[in-house]
């Protein structure tokens, strides 16, 4: 008898998802959760067999084909049956390319990324957002969903600063057998130089056959487009080598001194109000020096002092990120010279696999360098395998397949393998940065008429007693297949034929003493009645 029926009450209840070859989860709202007994899912689904049926409290079922379903949830309180039906849409995946899978663009400039159009569709961007389009304003990776379906398709957005570019004054006049360093340096530039160089810095020679010349600049930064900048060099006087040196960055707390000694100088005039050939410096200074060569030709240089950040280089804590997704690695330590593990020179760094990561920055005479380890995490899949049905005394492992490292059975222990002796509703619940994975099964026990058995132990030493791991049983079975695996999930054994026994070896080879894991399957032929059973043996010399 099933009771009474309460025509009124309609048990909530909510889906997961509408996708297509994707398991959908059913939750009963936590409101209507208090005083059931018992449930029963209906899936809508009769092509998929058993499959279609759930008596767990949180139903799961794979739809297969594309279509409307009425999914039944039927509830016992007290002996009440409560009805409530809901149609679902399962929609397939929208297959959509965004074009290229990494765009750089330009620091403040925005982007607009926009999903395919489809009627009457719902859009989910990652961050929440719920409009066909998004507007790309930040560094990271964009992917949507559409009717609840992921799009396979995302877009990793990168950020290039815009270059300052600056040769210094519009124009300089340099003595004969002068030198002056032009330099144009910015992140993630091509050049181009009106003297045909393509580095971000050259060198300018003057000597008695060169004229006046114009230098021209052009920097290529990705995203943002081209930028340029000019400096008119005029040559006079005699030849009177004379250089400051290149442009240099101290560390906290060190001073340099400039020598401007040139053989034929009368006067030195310093941007610091010096006027004696040498000077040195203790902070921040754009420097530069006149000297005058024997009253007829002033000759100039400059030099740029600047000082490393009083700071370490940190590329942050190890980190573990989900698979599909990109890590920049940022090394933002000024102007500054990069080497990654990789060889790479880059202010910034593009994480796309496991591994260690490491940069080091040098700042003038100033090295500095970090590390960080870097994990990928696949989503969580965890398995508990179908419903079970044990004999009376029988003790069935639970193992955590597809939990990862972290999870929890029902009763908030970790242990490697769960071991079962009396009926119930066992689950797992497993935890990585990608989310959470939940499973669930029912154990159930029965008085077996018919029951095969195994050894706990053996002993394969030859000595004639208890060399072979067999069954014993005292009826008539079929379908008889036993396997078994070590420590690390290998099958070490397979038979079909319950007269034959394991003598304790594998790969032409003795196992050595330790626990061994069994599965075991038969069928009694008197009642028809399949059987696993699952267990260990523990091989002893």
């Amino acid at each position: 008898m099933l009771g009474a029926f309460n025509a009124q009450a309609q048990t909530q209840f909510t889906y997961s998802t509408t996708c297509q070859n994707d398991s959908v989860r059913f939750e009963i709202a936590p409101a209507d959760l208090a005083g059931i007994d018992s449930v029963h899912w209906y899936f809508g689904d009769p092509a998929s067999g058993s499959a279609d049926t759930s008596r767990k409290i949180k139903g799961a079922h794979l739809y297969n084909t594309v279509s409307t379903y009425t999914v039944q949830l039927i509830v016992f309180r007290n002996g009440v049956q409560e009805i409530s039906t809901k149609n679902i849409s399962i929609v397939a995946p929208v297959i959509y390319d965004f074009g290229p899978t990494d765009q750089t663009i330009c620091d403040s400039t925005t982007i607009t990324l926009t999903a395919p159009t489809v009627a009457g569709a719902a859009y989910e961007w990652q961050d929440g957002s719920t409009n066909q389009s998004i507007l790309v304003d930040t560094m990271g990776t964009y992917k949507v969903k559409i009717n609840g379906c992921l799009v396979p398709d995302s877009v990793n957005v990168f950020y290039t600063p815009v270059p300052q570019l600056d040769l210094g004054d519009s124009s300089l006049i340099l003595c004969i057998g002068e030198t002056l360093e032009l330099d144009a340096t910015a992140q993630n530039c091509t050049y181009l130089w009106s003297t045909g160089d393509t580095t971000p810095n050259i060198i300018v020679h003057s000597d008695v056959a060169m004229p006046s010349t114009q230098y021209i600049v052009t920097a290529d930064a990705k995203g943002c487009g081209l930028y340029r900048d000019t400096i008119y060099i005029a040559f006079a006087g005699q030849q009177h080598p004379f250089s400051l040196g290149r442009d240099t960055i101290l560390c906290p707390g060190e001073s340099i001194t400039l020598d401007a000694t040139t053989p034929g100088a009368t006067a030195y005039r310093w941007s610091n109000r010096a006027t004696t050939p040498t000077t040195t410096i203790r902070s921040r200074w754009d420097l530069w020096v006149f000297v005058n060569i024997n009253n007829t030709c002033e000759v100039l240089d400059t030099i740029l002092i600047r000082y490393k950040p009083d700071e370490n280089l940190d590329l942050g804590n190890d980190t573990v990120v989900c698979k599909g997704e990109t890590l920049v690695l940022k090394a933002d330590f000024g102007t500054a010279s990069y080497r990654w593990q990789d060889t790479s020179k880059q202010a910034t760094y593009y994480v796309r696999e496991t591994g260690y990561y490491w940069v080091q920055a040098k700042v003038g005479r100033c090295i500095d360098s970090d590390t960080i380890h870097v994990q990928f995490e696949d989503t969580l899949r965890t398995n508990l395998g179908p419903d079970t049905l044990l004999c009376i005394g029988e003790v069935y492992n639970l193992h955590p397949d597809g939990a990862g490292m972290q999870y929890k059975w029902q009763d908030s222990s970790s242990l490697p393998l769960f071991p079962v002796t009396q009926a119930g509703h066992y689950a797992i619940v497993a935890t990585n940065s990608c989310g959470q994975s939940i499973d669930e099964v029912d154990i159930t026990f029965q008085e077996c008429g018919c029951q095969v058995y195994l050894p706990t132990a053996f002993t394969p030493n030859a000595d004639g007693l208890n060399d072979y791991f067999r069954p014993k049983f005292r009826c008539a079975i079929s379908d008889f297949e036993l396997v078994l695996f070590n420590r690390w999930g290998q099958r070490i054994y397979y038979t079909t034929d319950p007269g034959v026994g394991w003598k304790g070896t594998w790969d032409k080879g003795r196992v050595p003493v330790g626990t061994y894991v069994w599965v075991m399957d038969y069928k009694i032929v008197a009642t028809g009645e399949k059987v696993k059973k699952t267990g260990s043996v523990t091989v002893i010399y």
